[in-house]
């Protein structure tokens, strides 16, 4: 990491620990999140200007309950403890925490008891709605700690102690529910702190480029490009840092969106003058899949086909030493979290095993990034919106969509159809605020009437879903009159399609892809 200005953010689990790091960066303040713990000598080789304690599942008093060393309160850092961070200062620091009463989860209301520079801007007497996740509650509070807000069901909801620089709340300020948490935070990083919102994307491309330069010297560099907005920044980023001793390499796997290739090659073979190889691979890959109906396999197949066809390219491209991978700060997070809520990258992330067996070293230049970050580094690096904006695709692509055996003419069925629901969703204005919307084929064919004929075809799921980040979703309400266009388009333009449903579940307890 750079010399940048760093709120050090410790996990203990919350669901909501990557939206704390979030909230912070939306300042233009640079957070990290690392594990709960982070051993002191390397909290303080990062010399961070604050901490953040956040969140967790646990009760402080569970056995093996996650903790941190009491003398991280003696480093002089600005510290804020949130929900479990503050039950944990808390009891650390000589207080009494215990089970509460009534357990709060959900929306409650703090009234405000004494000024206080966390809720400046709110005035003793005051009632601010928030959002609530807690079994134990604080029942003491340690030598030097006041009580700045309280609830019906929790006497210390906000405290603080300036002397010991703590300052704690009981609720979650960085969730949307919590309306005026976002003032809780900027009190804390602007008033408390004394930080300022230097953290831009603009100021982040000149660090990335020295950082590339500074790692790839005179070296080769090969880039998967894969069309998506994570390649493609990626790619732009590391081609200002090394020009022409970067080469992409995009393989047509017979499994991408309609004008895939074609858009791709405009973009950067076009505008920005890339060493770009395109391979149509299409035949191999689909060659792999003839028969195989099983999601992971259809996974573990693409994987194997993709290096096998990338390490042959990159031969061909000459003696690469280094390997652009888009990985982002998600990533980074679940590989390291002992108590996060969530243990493992996706198989079919980055191509697993890629770097290992190609013996490169890696280039990532996004990993600090959150996705909305990527977009906005993406347009200071001068990508188009159409590219920076285009929806999440699925790494194994088509494969998991055309449920059952995966063949060509399937592929273009979906393809066809792809484009209708793409066309009508952008016509109607939602494209951008859907996370995702897009077709699935289903192995299941049914009675229709077309033409006064009696058709026996293809079943199409139109699917799609709000998100933030893709670990939880919720069903986009379509507009009737969206759903009907699209309904209609597709069975009188996609032959082989007689029927179109729409999927109302959510994630969870569905996954966004069907396989």
């Amino acid at each position: 990491m750079s010399a940048k200005t760093l709120v050090l953010i410790l996990d203990f689990g919350s669901q909501y620990t990557q939206l704390i790091a979030r909230r912070v960066r939306e300042q233009k303040v640079y957070s990290e999140i690392h594990p709960f713990n982070l051993s002191l000598e390397k909290i303080r080789a990062l010399r961070p200007a604050a901490i953040i304690l956040s969140g967790g599942p646990s009760s402080v008093y569970d056995d093996g309950a996650p903790r941190v060393s009491p003398e991280i309160f003696d480093l002089g850092v600005p510290i804020l403890g949130i929900c479990y961070g503050v039950q944990l200062a808390s009891l650390l620091l000589g207080g009494t925490v215990a089970p509460a009463q009534h357990r709060e989860y959900g929306r409650a209301t703090v009234k405000v008891e004494a000024a206080s520079d966390l809720l400046a801007g709110f005035n003793p007497g005051d009632d601010f709605s928030v959002w609530m996740s807690h079994g134990d509650r604080i029942e003491a509070l340690p030598a030097g700690f006041r009580v700045v807000g309280t609830s019906p069901s929790c006497p210390y909801a906000v405290v603080d102690a300036p002397s010991r620089k703590f300052w704690g709340v009981q609720f979650h300020p960085e969730v949307v529910h919590t309306p005026r948490g976002g003032e809780v935070l900027q009190n804390f990083l602007f008033r408390i702190c004394g930080l300022s919102p230097t953290w831009t994307m603009a100021s982040f491309v000149d660090e990335a480029v020295a950082a590339v330069k500074q790692k790839v010297g005179e070296g080769r560099v090969i880039c998967g490009l894969s069309g998506g907005v994570d390649s493609s920044v990626a790619a732009a980023l590391v081609h200002r840092a090394v020009g022409d001793r970067l080469t992409c390499i995009f393989v047509d796997n017979g499994l991408l969106r309609a004008g895939e290739t074609a858009q791709v090659e405009a973009l950067f073979r076009g505008a920005f003058k890339l060493d770009l190889r395109v391979i149509d691979a299409a035949d191999q890959f689909l060659g792999a899949l003839a028969g195989v109906t099983d999601p992971e396999t259809k996974r573990k197949i693409i994987g194997r086909e993709f290096i096998a066809v990338f390490e042959e390219e990159a031969r061909h491209a000459g003696s690469a030493d280094f390997l652009v991978q888009g990985t982002l700060y998600p990533d980074v997070i679940e590989s390291v979290s002992h108590k996060g809520p969530s243990a493992t990258i996706k198989s079919h992330h980055n191509v697993g095993g890629l770097p290992d067996k190609m013996k490169l070293k890696l280039v990532e230049p996004l990993r600090e990034l959150f996705k909305d970050e990527v977009r906005a580094l993406g347009e200071e690096l001068g990508l188009p919106r159409h590219v920076l904006w285009r929806q999440p695709f699925p790494g194994p692509g088509l494969a998991v969509r055309v449920l059952g055996e995966v063949t060509r003419a399937r592929c273009d069925v979906l393809r066809a159809a792809d484009t209708i629901i793409d066309e009508e969703i952008r016509a109607a204005g939602l494209y951008e605020s859907i996370w995702q919307s897009f077709g699935v084929l289903l192995p299941v064919q049914t009675v229709g009437v077309m033409g006064d004929e009696r058709t026996y075809a293809g079943v199409l799921a139109l699917r799609a879903v709000h998100s933030k980040d893709g670990m939880t979703a919720d069903w986009v309400h379509l507009p009737y009159e969206v759903m009907a266009t699209i309904s209609s388009r597709i069975v009188n333009e996609c032959r082989g399609i007689n029927r179109v449903v729409y999927d109302i579940s959510s994630k969870p307890p569905a996954t966004i892809e069907w396989e």
